[in-house]
């Protein structure tokens, strides 16, 4: 896929040091893009290249498809909705284990 950035230059996962939620989380300004809009944040950015572990990079949307909210009011909701949806599109090796993983919030 043709990116609109690297996906591990500054703009993307920083030369492969930041993965999936902290790139995430660099493309909103907690004091200023809450509340959030998912659409309009799937336009904005729904392109842009998200490297998920050092193999693997996916399109924004790719992940965003898997939001199961429209709307957050805060940078912990977002996150808490990423998660989720990174979870429900089996983008994470990583699932919790234990008693009962299920009840471990995102």
């Amino acid at each position: 896929m043709d990116w609109p950035h690297d996906p591990d230059g500054e703009e993307g996962s920083e030369g492969r040091r930041k993965y999936d939620m902290a790139t995430f989380a660099k493309k909103v300004d907690e004091a200023e893009d809450f509340p959030l809009s998912f659409e309009e944040f799937a336009e904005e950015h729904g392109d842009d290249p998200i490297r998920v572990n050092h193999r693997t990079v996916v399109p924004a949307s790719d992940i965003l498809d898997h939001v199961d909210v429209e709307e957050v009011d805060s940078i912990v909701e977002f996150h808490r909705a990423i998660g989720r949806a990174m979870r429900s599109g089996e983008f994470w090796e990583y699932h919790p284990s234990g008693e009962n993983p299920e009840s471990r919030p995102a």
